[in-house]
């Protein structure tokens, strides 16, 4: 992967320090605003050296045609995800400041070994055999822009892709990859009430398209998927609409289901 630039890290810092302080930007300024995915993928990655944070994995946002059209983006886009913003499953977020506020049900799998950037593309089974498990997952996104549907999708990337919290639950039990997660149904509930129903095929058609598309993203722009990674892979429901006091559940069926509570 290629380093960031003077300027891709003057944009890095100031994007950490809107974090931070929880305040926003209408845009980055056009001297140090990326033009294109593989610098909006190096400021993403000077980001995260900013915080000096660990990357435990990455999230897929816009994976489906109806999220790509609501922030006016022809494709998905990938966002790394922090480890002092992993969530405990069963555990609670604070939104304070929180732009979006939404929850979004989403698959999500570790990997069992690296798949290093190489100039050919992954294969779906060479993805698939690299995974260790597949996990239930609850995201809180947020953005630092005042209008994250009017910035264009280099500049998304380059804010880690609207990543902010995120939960991920133990590994499902059941043989899930005798499963078909397309047609998996998931049910998003909040203060006991179903709000939500979807199905996997929600994320680029099936969590494993998206999964795959994720690895050759990374690939190409961000040096490789390590051993460990977590990828969430799009919500399988509308956003769920979340204020403080709210208690969300995710059901995913045979798989078992995870909850989180919003203070």
């Amino acid at each position: 992967m290629d380093q960031a630039s003077a300027t891709e890290s003057e944009a890095a810092r100031l994007l950490v320090e809107h974090w931070q302080k929880g305040t926003r930007i209408v845009g980055l300024p056009e001297a140090i605003r990326p033009k294109d995915r593989a610098a909006g993928y190096r400021i993403g990655g000077a980001v995260a050296e900013a915080f000096g944070e660990k990357i435990v994995g990455w999230k897929i946002a816009a994976t489906s045609t109806a999220g790509q059209a609501h922030i006016n983006v022809d494709g998905p886009l990938g966002g790394r995800l922090l480890a002092s913003r992993m969530l405990e499953p069963g555990g609670s977020v604070t939104l304070g400041t929180n732009l979006m506020r939404v929850a979004e049900a989403e698959f999500a799998f570790q990997f069992a070994r690296d798949l290093p950037s190489r100039s050919e593309d992954y294969t779906l089974a060479e993805v698939m055999d690299a995974v260790a498990s597949l996990h239930p997952s609850i995201e809180v996104p947020d953005s630092r822009y005042e209008d994250f549907t009017a910035v264009g999708a280099a500049s998304l990337i380059a804010d880690t892709a609207c990543a902010c919290w995120l939960m991920v639950g133990p590994a499902f039990n059941k043989d899930w990859r005798a499963l078909d997660l397309a047609e998996h149904d998931v049910r998003a509930f909040k203060n006991k009430i179903e709000v939500a129903v979807g199905k996997g095929k929600a994320a680029l058609g099936d969590p494993r398209i998206a999964l795959h598309w994720l690895v050759n993203e990374v690939s190409r722009y961000a040096g490789g998927i390590k051993t460990g990674d977590l990828i969430t892979t799009g919500t399988c429901v509308v956003p769920v609409a979340i204020a403080p006091g709210d208690h969300i559940t995710v059901d995913y069926g045979v798989l078992g289901a995870m909850s989180l509570s919003i203070a």
